[in-house]
């Protein structure tokens, strides 16, 4: 077995490269002695396992930066466990060293289509694989803080996007513009707020308003419902858009009695009196992206405009209804007499006020 004599001075690589978290796979202990110590001594973490099958169990314990793998081991060998792990998403980006006695060019282009990112020879020069441990762990650095980076990007595009939108435009479609022929629109507006905020600091309306749109994020994912925007304090949610939800109008009204539960408890927590008017429509709409450095998913036509007018001659607390809306619900909620409401331009609709579920 080969004595390691550890150099005097770190490599040059010390300088920009992070200690990591090696596995030494090997079914010879003296070999991964002779691999753990001098890793050890410079400060990376090392765990070992003696065959592939062990490693599988390592690796899912906790992932590491780089792996040194030995070709030949009983129970599952070192080109079986590269492939197993290069097919696997989670697994593919680790490096894989191979550490091998094998210097048959067959059997190193067997490790190379296996996946192997590098190959070390026995016996081991030890300086030469410090270095390469090195260089492996700070590219898997660098490719953990990219991966992190476009993680970070897509949540922020999902925040403002809808995530088949999102996946559109990630392929490279700009141009996202779809006639969409049923699809149920509520807009909620708050009453009240406006007076709140001439008496609370700008950061505590800002921290009131949040914790009343995220509460009333969760309830629109939970009806299945997709949020389109907020305005100021107005909210705007659309059902039947983006996936087939044969009930979205039923889903709509639910909502907005839950946007009406939820703002009672806010008002009760903070001894607060907001109150919220919505108005609900159906019928077809245009969905598009407009914008390029500072995109937004919205909707137009007919059936936003309806929703948009109910929800302003609503009364406060109120829930106005479209006809479209009101033909596929009313055998499940109570309903006012029919009201005529004028839109711009003159046009008249007739419009509905829940009173509650039948």
């Amino acid at each position: 077995m080969q004595t390691a004599t550890l150099p005097h001075q770190l490599p040059e690589t010390e300088t920009w490269h992070t200690r990591g978290h090696v596995l030494v796979v090997d079914d010879e202990p003296p070999t991964r002695m002779l691999l753990r110590d001098p890793l050890e001594a410079y400060g990376y973490e090392v765990a070992e396992a003696e065959n592939g099958r062990q490693a599988l169990d390592c690796i899912a314990a906790r992932s590491p930066d780089v792996i040194l793998l030995d070709v030949m081991m009983p129970i599952m060998d070192g080109f079986e466990l590269c492939r197993r792990l290069k097919r696997n998403e989670a697994t593919a980006p680790i490096p894989i060293l191979m550490v091998t006695a094998l210097s048959d060019r067959k059997e190193r282009l067997l490790g190379i289509k296996a996946g192997a990112n590098d190959f070390l020879n026995k016996p081991v020069d030890i300086q030469d694989v410090t270095l390469r441990v090195g260089n492996a762990v700070y590219a898997k650095s660098l490719f953990d803080q990219l991966r992190a980076e476009r993680e970070k990007s897509e949540r922020l595009l999902l925040n403002i996007l809808p995530k088949p939108i999102a996946e559109q435009m990630k392929q490279g479609d700009l141009n996202i513009a779809d006639r969409h022929p049923d699809v149920t629109v509520l807009l909620a507006d708050l009453v009240g707020f406006t007076t709140l905020a001439a008496h609370v600091s700008a950061e505590q309306l800002v921290c009131l308003l949040n914790e009343i749109f995220t509460a009333f994020d969760g309830l629109a994912e939970k009806r299945g419902l997709e949020k389109i925007k907020t305005v100021g304090d107005a909210y705007m949610v659309a059902g039947g858009l983006l996936n087939s939800q044969p009930d979205h109008a039923e889903a709509a009204v639910e909502l907005a009695l839950d946007f009406r539960e939820e703002l009672a408890r806010f008002n009760q927590q903070y001894d607060t009196s907001i109150r919220i008017r919505t108005g609900i429509s159906t019928g077809p709409v245009v969905a598009g992206v407009i914008g390029r450095n500072k995109f937004a998913y919205d909707l137009w036509g007919d059936t936003v405009n309806r929703a948009c007018r109910l929800e302003a001659l609503g009364e406060p607390d109120g829930i106005l209804v479209a006809a479209s809306t009101h033909e596929r619900v009313q055998s499940k909620y109570l309903f006012d007499e029919v009201r005529r409401i004028q839109l711009k331009g003159g046009t008249e609709i007739a419009a509905y006020a829940l009173r509650g579920r039948a």
